[in-house]
């Protein structure tokens, strides 16, 4: 792809999931306090190390509050990608994540984009390891020809993002690779 590629990406999950503290993580690479999105925030990241060093990216934080969700598809319609942050000490609501989740991939208005899971609050007690959140989330029951990847992450911290970030390029460049052969 080049150092001067761009990638649309649409980052989504219930409210409090630690969505926006995740995408200014990335922007600055250090914490900063945040509140709760009403709407959106939109970034544009480049990428610094690893496979998408030179990648510039442009991140779409949507709100996962009940009354912002079904705004969510018109988001999905211009993304290559699907960041899906889960707070995975937050068992009671990974039931709702889950039908979220599936919702969204069915009714996406383009099919077969590319989802990364990002199991976040891995620094909390209690927190789900990411073989029990991707099987809260069902994602071994998604069809094999829905792309997807999950991370254990820290907003916070910062542990575990540039993975996810490396993760969610490999996703999009494996789905353009498929079109190509089509």
């Amino acid at each position: 792809m080049g150092g001067s590629a761009s990638v649309q990406l649409v980052m989504l999950g219930l409210d409090l999931s630690g969505k926006t503290t995740l995408l200014y993580r990335l922007k600055f690479d250090q914490y900063m306090h945040v509140n709760s999105t009403i709407g959106f925030n939109c970034e544009k990241i480049k990428g610094k190390t690893g496979k998408i060093k030179g990648i510039n990216f442009t991140i779409w934080d949507v709100g996962g509050q009940d009354k912002t969700r079904p705004l969510w598809r018109s988001y999905v319609r211009s993304s290559e990608g699907i960041i899906f942050v889960v707070d995975s000490v937050d068992k009671e609501r990974l039931e709702e994540a889950k039908l979220e989740l599936i919702k969204l991939l069915k009714s996406s208005e383009n099919p077969g984009l590319p989802v990364l899971v990002i199991a976040n609050k891995q620094d909390l007690p209690g927190s789900l390891d990411l073989a029990e959140v991707e099987k809260h989330l069902g994602l071994h029951e998604l069809p094999p020809s829905q792309l997807w990847a999950s991370h254990p992450a820290c907003a916070i911290t910062g542990e575990g993002l540039d993975e996810c970030m490396d993760s969610m390029y490999e996703l999009i460049e494996k789905k353009k690779k498929t079109k190509k052969k089509k």
